[in-house]
């Protein structure tokens, strides 16, 4: 088959148009049928025509469990973590996305994982000199910046994990800026030490306490329970007793069919 010959969606059956072929593992895939897949789905590149056509289905029905959804918790301030402690589901929205874009609709049990992890990177921050060119400042000045995500592995049929950004922007924390001294010692020239100390800062506080919150309610632990200690599994396993892809639960079973894992 040549590169410019016709070809068609294995789902649907349409006609592919030019460069908007989605290539599967045993067949192809239409632009119209792969913006219908959920969005944190990752593996399409391995996943069968078959399988795209139960994921597409779940994703039809997926919308009566979003009619039904009724959030009793919404955390974020722009991705939303929704709660629907009553029906034990849960589903995020991205950057504060209408229901119309058919989120996710999980269920908790389904929920093996979740932490909160901080990505930090530090910047020098210079100066031009009278010659035009960049230099750092005396003593060096450094920006540092921290960004929250909510990580959760699931055991899902098509879906691995779910990872999306908390705060909405860094939390920027700069050392050695000047520092205004009072009276007699305001001729001196001080700066703040290069230690950011970011568990002192507010706003790292609050991107911090709204992570933890966030996992206590997909874990449905209380604020005072302290974590339920995570069953050490950093990939799938493949259940000898179902066949089922998954990570085992907390007792190291698998959660659809109990067979121990390990």
């Amino acid at each position: 088959m040549g590169l410019f010959d016709k070809k068609f969606c294995d789902v649907c059956g349409g006609k592919i148009r030019f460069l908007s072929n989605r290539k599967l593992e045993d067949g192809n895939l239409c632009k119209d049928c792969a913006e219908k897949l959920s969005p944190w789905f990752s593996d399409r590149r391995h996943a069968a025509v078959d399988d795209i056509k139960a994921q597409l289905a779940d994703r039809e029905a997926n919308r009566r469990r979003v009619s039904a959804f009724e959030a009793s918790r919404t955390l974020g301030e722009g991705n939303l973590l929704c709660v629907d402690e009553g029906k034990g589901q849960f589903m995020v929205r991205r950057n504060g996305e209408g229901l119309s874009s058919n989120p996710d609709v999980l269920s908790l049990a389904q929920v093996a994982q979740c932490e909160v992890e901080i990505e930090d990177s530090k910047t020098e921050e210079k100066q031009r000199n009278s010659e035009g060119k960049m230099v750092s400042y005396s003593p060096s000045r450094y920006t540092y910046r921290y960004t929250f995500y909510l990580h959760i592995r699931l055991n899902h049929p098509y879906l691995d994990d779910i990872r999306f950004r908390i705060n909405r922007n860094a939390v920027e924390i700069k050392t050695g800026v000047p520092v205004s001294m009072p009276g007699i010692l305001s001729a001196l020239h001080v700066a703040t030490a290069d230690d950011p100390r970011p568990q002192q800062n507010p706003d790292y506080q609050r991107y911090q306490a709204l992570g933890l919150e966030m996992r206590r309610a997909l874990l449905n632990q209380s604020e005072e329970a302290p974590a339920a200690p995570a069953f050490a599994a950093d990939e799938k396993t493949k259940c000898p007793g179902c066949a089922a892809e998954v990570y085992p639960d907390e007792n190291g079973c698998c959660p659809y069919c109990g067979t121990r894992l390990k």
